[in-house]
């Protein structure tokens, strides 16, 4: 699978797509543009950031926020409360445990099912 021609499958921003499975984890792609996500956590699975292209603004509560750049990757860690944006077209790879939630247990007009991400 060539990860450039995967995004062509992603049409709409904020809706992660599932490619792959490893184990007990899903391999996703996302598409990011705008300030859509809500603050949430993911209370007992961490959750890899990898940038494909562009940038990501990343927010980590109750820590400075930082600008995450293609070829860059971050975890995550369970419980903490985060939330990320993008002022440009950014495109995200996610690599997290198959039981973690979209928006964790924040719903939002974005928050997509497992089923909704096949």
């Amino acid at each position: 699978m060539n990860v450039n021609d995967a995004f062509l499958s992603v049409k709409h921003y904020f809706s992660p797509k599932i490619i792959g499975e490893v184990n007990d984890h899903y391999i996703k792609l996302a598409k990011i543009k705008g300030q859509e996500v809500p603050w949430h956590n993911h209370e007992h699975e961490d959750e890899l950031f990898y940038i494909v292209d562009g940038q990501l603004l990343m927010e980590i509560e109750n820590q400075p926020e930082f600008t995450m750049k293609k070829g860059d990757l971050f975890v995550v860690k369970k419980g903490t409360n985060h939330r990320v944006s993008s002022t440009a077209e950014c495109l995200i790879m996610l690599i997290e445990p198959k039981t973690t939630e979209h928006t964790g247990k924040v719903k939002s007009a974005i928050s997509k099912s497992i089923e909704e991400q096949f």
